[in-house]
Protein backbone atom coordinates (compact mmCIF):
# COMPACT_ATOMS: atom_id res chain seq x y z
CA UNK A 1 0.00 0.00 0.00
CA UNK A 2 1.66 3.39 -1.39
CA UNK A 3 2.06 6.51 1.16
CA UNK A 4 -0.85 8.09 -0.43
CA UNK A 5 -3.33 5.45 0.30
CA UNK A 6 -2.32 4.94 3.49
CA UNK A 7 -3.39 8.44 4.02
CA UNK A 8 -6.45 8.56 2.36
CA UNK A 9 -7.24 5.33 4.23
CA UNK A 10 -6.36 7.12 7.63
CA UNK A 11 -8.44 10.41 6.89
CA UNK A 12 -11.41 8.45 5.67
CA UNK A 13 -11.83 6.57 9.06
CA UNK A 14 -10.10 9.13 11.07
CA UNK A 15 -13.67 10.31 12.70
CA UNK A 16 -15.30 7.30 13.62
CA UNK A 17 -12.29 5.40 14.82
CA UNK A 18 -11.72 8.16 17.13
CA UNK A 19 -15.22 7.90 18.52
CA UNK A 20 -15.03 3.99 19.02
CA UNK A 21 -11.32 5.05 20.78
CA UNK A 22 -12.81 7.34 23.09
CA UNK A 23 -15.54 5.04 24.20
CA UNK A 24 -13.32 2.21 24.67
CA UNK A 25 -11.32 4.44 26.59
CA UNK A 26 -13.71 4.88 28.97
CA UNK A 27 -14.95 1.73 29.66
CA UNK A 28 -11.53 0.17 29.90
CA UNK A 29 -10.02 2.70 32.19
CA UNK A 30 -9.93 1.45 36.07
CA UNK A 31 -13.23 2.80 37.68
CA UNK A 32 -11.23 5.48 40.45
CA UNK A 33 -9.71 7.02 36.88
CA UNK A 34 -12.85 6.73 35.27
CA UNK A 35 -15.01 8.97 37.67
CA UNK A 36 -11.94 11.68 38.06
CA UNK A 37 -12.69 15.41 36.53
CA UNK A 38 -9.11 15.71 35.89
CA UNK A 39 -8.76 12.53 33.33
CA UNK A 40 -11.75 14.01 31.79
CA UNK A 41 -10.49 17.14 31.58
CA UNK A 42 -6.74 16.20 30.00
CA UNK A 43 -8.96 13.69 27.79
CA UNK A 44 -10.85 16.39 26.48
CA UNK A 45 -7.37 18.48 25.93
CA UNK A 46 -5.72 15.72 24.56
CA UNK A 47 -8.65 15.35 22.34
CA UNK A 48 -8.43 18.96 20.93
CA UNK A 49 -4.45 18.58 20.66
CA UNK A 50 -4.78 15.51 18.26
CA UNK A 51 -7.40 16.72 15.84
CA UNK A 52 -5.53 20.75 16.06
CA UNK A 53 -2.31 18.05 15.26
CA UNK A 54 -4.03 16.91 11.89
CA UNK A 55 -4.58 20.09 10.40
CA UNK A 56 -1.00 20.50 9.84
CA UNK A 57 -0.31 16.87 8.25
CA UNK A 58 -4.10 17.40 6.26
CA UNK A 59 -5.00 20.70 5.86
CA UNK A 60 -8.08 21.91 3.73
CA UNK A 61 -7.73 25.55 3.03
CA UNK A 62 -5.00 27.25 3.04
CA UNK A 63 -6.76 30.87 3.95
CA UNK A 64 -7.77 29.08 7.13
CA UNK A 65 -4.19 28.57 8.38
CA UNK A 66 -3.52 28.80 11.93
CA UNK A 67 -1.42 31.93 13.03
CA UNK A 68 0.52 32.02 16.36
CA UNK A 69 -2.11 35.28 17.08
CA UNK A 70 -5.20 33.06 16.36
CA UNK A 71 -4.11 30.44 18.49
CA UNK A 72 -3.44 32.10 21.10
CA UNK A 73 -7.04 34.24 21.29
CA UNK A 74 -8.58 30.66 20.64
CA UNK A 75 -6.85 28.99 23.85
CA UNK A 76 -8.23 32.50 25.77
CA UNK A 77 -11.80 31.41 24.92
CA UNK A 78 -11.13 27.43 25.87
CA UNK A 79 -10.03 28.55 28.90
CA UNK A 80 -13.03 30.58 29.22
CA UNK A 81 -14.88 27.31 28.89
CA UNK A 82 -13.43 25.61 31.05
CA UNK A 83 -14.11 28.10 33.98
CA UNK A 84 -16.53 30.89 33.18
CA UNK A 85 -18.93 28.52 31.08
CA UNK A 86 -18.34 25.57 33.29
CA UNK A 87 -19.41 27.75 36.40
CA UNK A 88 -22.53 29.22 35.27
CA UNK A 89 -23.43 25.45 33.93
CA UNK A 90 -22.96 24.03 37.52
CA UNK A 91 -23.96 26.67 39.56
CA UNK A 92 -27.11 27.76 37.79
CA UNK A 93 -28.14 24.69 35.24
CA UNK A 94 -27.36 21.91 36.65
CA UNK A 95 -28.67 22.72 40.36
CA UNK A 96 -31.52 23.97 38.85
CA UNK A 97 -32.29 20.51 36.99
CA UNK A 98 -30.97 18.57 40.37
CA UNK A 99 -33.49 20.64 42.43
CA UNK A 100 -36.08 20.03 39.82
CA UNK A 101 -35.26 16.02 39.99
CA UNK A 102 -35.65 15.68 43.62
CA UNK A 103 -38.92 17.64 43.57
CA UNK A 104 -40.50 15.55 41.10
CA UNK A 105 -38.44 12.55 42.21
CA UNK A 106 -37.31 11.32 38.82
CA UNK A 107 -35.23 8.52 39.28
CA UNK A 108 -33.04 5.87 37.04
CA UNK A 109 -31.09 3.68 38.62
CA UNK A 110 -31.15 1.44 36.18
CA UNK A 111 -28.57 3.16 33.90
CA UNK A 112 -25.88 4.07 35.97
CA UNK A 113 -25.47 0.13 35.67
CA UNK A 114 -26.10 0.35 31.77
CA UNK A 115 -22.90 -0.57 29.14
CA UNK A 116 -20.68 2.92 29.11
CA UNK A 117 -21.51 3.02 25.48
CA UNK A 118 -25.15 2.70 26.05
CA UNK A 119 -24.99 5.94 28.19
CA UNK A 120 -22.34 7.47 25.92
CA UNK A 121 -25.01 7.31 22.63
CA UNK A 122 -27.77 8.50 25.27
CA UNK A 123 -25.60 11.01 26.64
CA UNK A 124 -25.22 12.54 22.97
CA UNK A 125 -28.71 12.26 22.03
CA UNK A 126 -30.14 13.83 24.67
CA UNK A 127 -27.32 17.07 24.88
CA UNK A 128 -27.65 17.29 20.89
CA UNK A 129 -31.32 17.65 20.32
CA UNK A 130 -31.65 20.29 23.25
CA UNK A 131 -28.69 21.98 21.59
CA UNK A 132 -30.33 21.32 17.76
CA UNK A 133 -33.70 23.57 19.06
CA UNK A 134 -31.43 26.06 20.90
CA UNK A 135 -29.42 26.64 17.84
CA UNK A 136 -32.17 26.85 15.57
CA UNK A 137 -33.55 29.39 17.84
CA UNK A 138 -30.62 31.50 17.81
CA UNK A 139 -30.62 31.72 13.99
CA UNK A 140 -34.81 33.13 14.01
CA UNK A 141 -35.21 34.91 16.91
CA UNK A 142 -33.02 38.10 17.26
CA UNK A 143 -32.68 38.20 21.13
CA UNK A 144 -31.00 34.46 20.77
CA UNK A 145 -29.14 35.60 17.67
CA UNK A 146 -27.23 38.53 19.33
CA UNK A 147 -25.98 36.12 21.94
CA UNK A 148 -25.19 33.73 19.33
CA UNK A 149 -23.81 35.97 16.49
CA UNK A 150 -20.00 36.81 17.51
CA UNK A 151 -19.56 32.95 16.72
CA UNK A 152 -20.06 33.29 13.26
CA UNK A 153 -17.53 36.26 12.49
CA UNK A 154 -15.15 33.86 12.24
CA UNK A 155 -13.04 34.15 9.34
CA UNK A 156 -11.53 30.98 9.69
CA UNK A 157 -12.32 27.50 11.28
CA UNK A 158 -10.07 24.97 13.07
CA UNK A 159 -10.49 22.55 16.04
CA UNK A 160 -10.59 25.11 18.52
CA UNK A 161 -13.08 27.38 17.35
CA UNK A 162 -16.00 25.55 18.91
CA UNK A 163 -15.08 27.41 21.90
CA UNK A 164 -15.68 31.14 20.37
CA UNK A 165 -18.22 33.12 21.31
CA UNK A 166 -20.02 34.81 24.01
CA UNK A 167 -19.85 32.72 27.10
CA UNK A 168 -24.17 33.37 27.23
CA UNK A 169 -24.39 31.77 24.13
CA UNK A 170 -22.03 28.46 24.90
CA UNK A 171 -24.27 28.80 28.42
CA UNK A 172 -27.46 28.61 26.58
CA UNK A 173 -26.62 26.17 24.26
CA UNK A 174 -25.22 23.51 27.05
CA UNK A 175 -28.43 23.28 28.56
CA UNK A 176 -29.60 20.02 28.72
CA UNK A 177 -32.16 17.32 30.50
CA UNK A 178 -28.71 15.28 30.74
CA UNK A 179 -28.61 16.19 34.82
CA UNK A 180 -32.40 14.91 35.22
CA UNK A 181 -31.00 11.05 34.51
CA UNK A 182 -28.54 8.90 36.66
CA UNK A 183 -25.56 8.23 34.41
CA UNK A 184 -22.61 7.31 36.06
CA UNK A 185 -19.81 9.63 35.68
CA UNK A 186 -17.73 6.79 33.35
CA UNK A 187 -21.03 7.38 31.08
CA UNK A 188 -20.96 11.13 31.10
CA UNK A 189 -17.23 11.44 30.89
CA UNK A 190 -17.61 9.33 27.66
CA UNK A 191 -20.61 10.88 25.90
CA UNK A 192 -19.14 14.83 26.42
CA UNK A 193 -15.91 13.34 24.96
CA UNK A 194 -17.01 11.88 21.77
CA UNK A 195 -19.30 15.18 21.62
CA UNK A 196 -16.11 17.18 21.99
CA UNK A 197 -14.65 14.79 19.35
CA UNK A 198 -17.09 15.88 17.00
CA UNK A 199 -17.16 19.43 17.67
CA UNK A 200 -13.57 19.84 16.79
CA UNK A 201 -13.63 17.51 13.61
CA UNK A 202 -16.96 19.90 12.63
CA UNK A 203 -14.44 23.01 12.81
CA UNK A 204 -11.06 21.66 12.02
CA UNK A 205 -9.20 22.33 8.75
CA UNK A 206 -8.57 18.70 8.15
CA UNK A 207 -9.39 17.41 4.77
CA UNK A 208 -11.54 14.43 5.80
CA UNK A 209 -13.14 11.88 3.52
CA UNK A 210 -15.85 10.45 5.73
CA UNK A 211 -17.35 6.84 4.97
CA UNK A 212 -21.11 8.16 3.40
CA UNK A 213 -23.17 6.89 7.02
CA UNK A 214 -20.53 8.82 9.26
CA UNK A 215 -21.56 11.83 6.49
CA UNK A 216 -25.27 10.96 6.90
CA UNK A 217 -25.27 10.93 10.97
CA UNK A 218 -22.79 12.95 12.48
CA UNK A 219 -21.51 16.50 11.36
CA UNK A 220 -18.77 17.27 9.17
CA UNK A 221 -16.85 19.99 8.75
CA UNK A 222 -18.25 20.43 5.52
CA UNK A 223 -21.76 21.24 6.45
CA UNK A 224 -21.33 22.77 9.57
CA UNK A 225 -18.86 24.70 7.12
CA UNK A 226 -21.80 25.72 5.16
CA UNK A 227 -23.42 26.92 8.11
CA UNK A 228 -21.16 29.55 8.57
CA UNK A 229 -21.54 31.26 5.53
CA UNK A 230 -20.87 34.78 4.99
CA UNK A 231 -25.03 35.45 4.34
CA UNK A 232 -27.04 35.58 7.00
CA UNK A 233 -29.77 33.82 5.28
CA UNK A 234 -27.23 30.68 4.00
CA UNK A 235 -26.36 30.07 7.93
CA UNK A 236 -30.07 29.34 8.59
CA UNK A 237 -29.06 25.07 7.74
CA UNK A 238 -27.39 22.97 9.25
CA UNK A 239 -28.19 23.39 13.35
CA UNK A 240 -26.74 20.33 14.71
CA UNK A 241 -23.31 20.83 16.30
CA UNK A 242 -22.71 16.53 16.39
CA UNK A 243 -25.76 14.89 14.98
CA UNK A 244 -26.55 16.09 11.53
CA UNK A 245 -29.20 13.32 11.58
CA UNK A 246 -31.60 15.79 13.35
CA UNK A 247 -31.22 18.37 10.67
CA UNK A 248 -31.81 15.75 7.97
CA UNK A 249 -35.25 14.47 10.16
CA UNK A 250 -36.28 18.19 10.74
CA UNK A 251 -35.81 19.75 6.89
CA UNK A 252 -33.18 21.96 7.59
CA UNK A 253 -29.94 19.94 5.83
CA UNK A 254 -28.46 21.34 2.94
CA UNK A 255 -25.70 19.37 1.33
CA UNK A 256 -22.20 21.30 0.13
CA UNK A 257 -19.31 23.35 1.84
CA UNK A 258 -17.62 26.60 1.90
CA UNK A 259 -14.31 28.02 2.33
CA UNK A 260 -15.38 31.53 3.03
CA UNK A 261 -16.92 32.32 6.53
CA UNK A 262 -17.41 35.00 8.42
CA UNK A 263 -20.19 37.98 8.91
CA UNK A 264 -20.15 41.37 7.54
CA UNK A 265 -17.60 40.95 4.50
CA UNK A 266 -15.03 38.84 6.94
CA UNK A 267 -14.99 41.92 9.73
CA UNK A 268 -13.12 40.15 12.70
CA UNK A 269 -14.32 41.02 16.25
CA UNK A 270 -12.07 40.97 18.75
CA UNK A 271 -12.45 39.07 22.15
CA UNK A 272 -13.88 42.63 23.61
CA UNK A 273 -15.94 42.83 21.33
CA UNK A 274 -17.54 39.61 21.37
CA UNK A 275 -18.25 39.52 25.24
CA UNK A 276 -20.30 42.98 24.57
CA UNK A 277 -21.93 41.96 21.29
CA UNK A 278 -25.43 40.63 23.08
CA UNK A 279 -25.68 44.51 24.72
CA UNK A 280 -25.03 46.50 21.57
CA UNK A 281 -28.77 47.43 20.84
CA UNK A 282 -28.65 48.29 25.08
CA UNK A 283 -25.39 50.55 24.14
CA UNK A 284 -26.32 52.05 21.02
CA UNK A 285 -29.93 52.79 22.69
CA UNK A 286 -27.90 54.55 25.47
CA UNK A 287 -25.58 56.58 23.95
CA UNK A 288 -28.18 58.07 21.61
CA UNK A 289 -30.46 58.76 24.59
CA UNK A 290 -27.26 60.73 25.76
CA UNK A 291 -26.33 62.08 22.50
CA UNK A 292 -30.25 63.21 22.60
CA UNK A 293 -30.32 65.26 25.91
CA UNK A 294 -26.68 67.01 25.27
CA UNK A 295 -28.69 68.37 21.95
Amino acid sequence: MTSNRLKDMLFRYMQPGLIVAIVAWWTLLPPSLASSATTFFWTGIAIKGFVLLLEAFNERHASWRLTPRELLSDVIYVALGYTVVQWLDHNIAERGYQAFKAMVGIKTPWLTAAPVALQAALVVVLLEFGQYWMHRGMHNWRPLWLTHAPHHYLTQLNALKGHVGNPIELFLVGLSVVSLFDFSLPGLFAGFSVLTAIFCFAHANVRFNPPAWYAHVFTTIESHSLHHSMEYEDTRCNYANALILLDRMFGTFRAGETAEVGQEAGRKLGIKDVMVYPFTPLIDGARGMLKGSRA
